[in-house]
């Protein structure tokens, strides 16, 4: 009896070491866990600290990279990408990828067997496909905001197959990126270098480097917009400066003509011109122009438009003419989504009679002694829209004796199409009520007109298109 007490005795507190050393082994591994961890952080903390240390501008793609490499590292993962949203919040990009990933959406493609890189191949088969929110299992965790954890990938019908074995998914890991509740996009990890399926301590892990990394990202991700609209500022600038420096200093002096004009650039640059050159000794061109496109091409381009306008404008009285030389050299440089309108007349001092040629431009308004008024329309197309045969084919130019009190106005769309808050915009009609009770004290009156009128119209509003108004009155 005493015996057999003994032995049992003996098997509990074998049991007892068994059980003792199992749970040491735990607490070792949670320990190491801990430890890996903790090493992780502070490593990965150290490197975006180096990223953002004493830096004007923040590399997103140097940091998604450092991320990367200790995931990676982390994991004991063969490969790993970091997916981010695009813009519209709607689609995912990998934008930084380490070892052979394989694409986790779509397949490869047959381009995959001539490729002299495979590896090459895949990687940008990976980066340049999108991934909408809810689509795959990126699309999933980025929609859901969970993690996902495969130990056994082969066995999961959302995982692709690939015969080729360095693309085969055996494990997979993919955790989100998350900054106060907003998924800024996915981490993922694949097959672990030691053969063993991805565990929960491995998710952990890489959920805590997800969690601190998604800290620096949103805060690169602002600098990225900052630095953005700096750029996007300095273009403005140097756009308006290019504007400002086409504009007529002062405007020429000819008997029996008053001539006035105004110009509110807005807050994009929208491109309008106007000028005054001297044909000849009884002769004055008059232009006016608005580029469609924005920014420094824009005024590049209106700058362009008014050299040749001025190479032309000497040697010829047919403004139509002019229009068909200035289209043929702009015409071939006029990007796809820019077009350039242009109003070019060419006035008889001594005659006063006004040529007048109109290229897609708002059409000039003519208010007379009576305060009747008259609208130019001779037929045209801007230039950028029709080809060279099309454009000459349709502009005519049509003539105009002008007669004392006669006040002809030229503006750009960005007057009639203003907008006050409530988002209604100020319209032609606005336009011919303001010449017309103006028109009898002469062209600086009907541009203070307008301009008041304007200014109460769109109050605090601000604009996206110049506004510019000219006006000429033959005195009696």
């Amino acid at each position: 009896m005493f015996y057999v007490v003994s032995i049992v005795a003996e098997l509990i507190l074998i049991a007892a070491f068994v059980l003792l050393f199992m749970q040491n082994r735990r607490l070792r591994r949670q320990r190491n866990e801990l430890l890996q961890e903790k090493e992780a952080t502070y490593g990965f903390i150290h490197d975006v600290a180096e990223v953002f240390a004493g830096a004007t501008t923040v590399d997103l793609d140097n940091l998604l990279r450092r991320v990367l490499y200790y995931a990676v590292r982390t994991t004991r993962a063969a490969s790993g990408a970091v997916y981010l949203f695009e813009p519209d919040k709607q689609a995912l990009r990998a934008r930084a990828i380490s070892g052979i990933f394989p694409p986790l959406l779509g397949g490869v493609d047959t381009g995959l067997e001539r490729a002299m890189s495979k590896s090459q191949h895949v990687e940008n088969l990976v980066k340049t496909r999108l991934i909408q929110r809810g689509e795959g299992l990126v699309g999933e965790v980025a929609d859901f905001g969970s993690a996902i954890l495969l130990p056994d990938a082969e066995t999961d019908p959302r995982v692709p197959r690939y015969e080729l074995d360095f693309l085969q998914i055996r494990s997979l890991l993919l955790v989100p990126m998350r900054f106060h509740q907003e998924v800024l996009g996915v981490l993922a990890v694949v097959n672990r270098v030691d053969g063993q399926p991805f565990a929960p301590a491995d998710l952990g892990l890489l959920q805590a480097l997800a969690d601190q990394a998604s800290i620096s990202i949103y805060y690169a991700g602002l600098r990225e917009t900052l630095e953005e609209k700096m750029r996007i500022d300095r273009d403005l600038d140097a756009a308006r400066r290019i504007q400002t420096s086409l504009l007529p200093k002062t405007l020429p002096r000819v008997e029996g003509v008053e001539l006035a004009a105004f110009n509110y650039p807005a807050l994009e640059i929208g491109g309008d011109y106007y000028d005054f050159i001297e044909v000849d000794d009884t002769h004055l061109g008059i232009a006016m122009a608005d580029v469609s496109g924005k920014g420094t091409g824009g005024a590049i381009m209106m700058s362009v438009c008014r050299s040749v306008i001025r190479a032309h404008a000497p040697r010829h009285l047919s403004p139509a003419q002019v229009l068909k030389l200035v289209n043929q050299v702009l015409a071939h440089d006029v990007s796809e989504d820019m077009f350039v309108s242009v109003l070019y007349m060419v006035l008889n001092t001594s005659t006063r009679e006004l040529v007048v040629a109109r290229a897609g431009h708002e059409r000039p308004i003519v208010s007379h002694e009576q305060q009747d008024l008259t609208i130019l329309d001779s037929p045209g197309v801007a230039i950028g829209i029709a080809d060279t045969e099309t454009f000459e084919r349709v502009l005519e130019e049509i003539r105009i004796p002008l007669k004392p009190g006669d006040v002809v106005v030229a503006y750009t769309d960005g007057v009639t199409e203003a907008m006050n808050i409530r988002e209604e915009e100020w319209g032609l009609d606005q336009l011919l009520d303001a010449i017309r009770v103006a028109s009898r004290e002469g062209a600086n009156s009907v541009l203070n007109n307008v301009r008041q009128r304007l200014e109460r119209f769109v109050g605090n509003r601000p604009q996206y298109d110049d506004m510019t108004l000219l006006a000429l009155h033959v005195m009696k």
